[in-house]
């Protein structure tokens, strides 16, 4: 473990009793009972669990993609749980970056214009993104395929092209869902060492889901779910 990751920061995010249910047909299914959490700024935290655990759901909780039916979640001394829809998606689009496990490029845009989209919601001017895109994609390795479309990318390149999107804003969260699902061991292990890069260089508070022990391991912390709860903590 790296004690060193969660023992400086203060608490950035909060989560206290939470619950969430969702209906499927005429049932109703709970999918987190009486949840707490306390997220550490700038660790890295995996999250490991069976499907249908809560992992997911957690993530959504934390994006302010979903609200909770009962309990808290503040982040960054804010409860992201009581702002309007408007205020949420601004919150959102400030704060939170997403990495999934299929990528989710827009396949008609360049690396570069996919990294850029969430600026577009900011105050900034093209020469300012222009500027935000350029460091993103540098960070992430891939400069020198800014122009090229998603089908021109492999797996991988997509991959850091989605991670790219995430940091672009420089956003306080970093969220991964599977980042390393639909990729190879060796192509996986690459974005796995991107994640911690932007960790342990550039202080990213990072929280990915992963059903795999060999992603899991690279994190700081690991946590698993069983039933919509947190059953035990251990080091990776």
């Amino acid at each position: 473990m790296n004690e060193s990751n969660y023992s400086a920061g203060g608490v950035l995010a909060q989560l206290y009793g939470v619950e969430k249910s969702f209906r499927r047909g005429a049932e109703e299914v709970r999918v987190l009972r009486s949840l707490n959490l306390d997220l550490r700024r700038g660790e890295f935290l995996a999250l490991m669990g069976p499907s249908g655990s809560g992992k997911s759901t957690l993530l959504n909780l934390l994006a302010g993609l979903d609200r909770p039916d009962a309990g808290s979640v503040e982040i960054d001394g804010q409860r992201i749980d009581r702002l309007s829809d408007r205020q949420l998606a601004r919150w959102r689009a400030r704060h939170v970056g997403l990495v999934f496990q299929f990528y989710n490029l827009l396949p008609v845009l360049s690396a570069a214009k996919n990294v850029e989209l969430p600026l577009l919601l900011a105050p900034l001017s093209a020469s300012q993104r222009r500027q935000h895109v350029e460091t993103a994609l540098s960070i992430v390795g891939l400069d020198h395929r800014a122009k090229h479309l998603p089908r021109q990318l492999s797996g991988g390149e997509q991959q850091r092209v989605g991670i790219a999107r995430a940091i672009v804003t420089d956003a306080t969260l970093i969220l991964a869902d599977e980042p390393t699902g639909d990729l190879d061991r060796k192509t996986g292990d690459g974005i796995l060492d991107l994640l911690q890069a932007l960790n342990t260089q550039h202080g990213k508070t990072i929280v990915m889901v992963t059903h795999d022990p060999h992603a899991a391991a690279r994190a700081g912390r690991t946590l698993h779910m069983v039933d919509g709860q947190i059953s035990t903590e251990m080091a990776a």
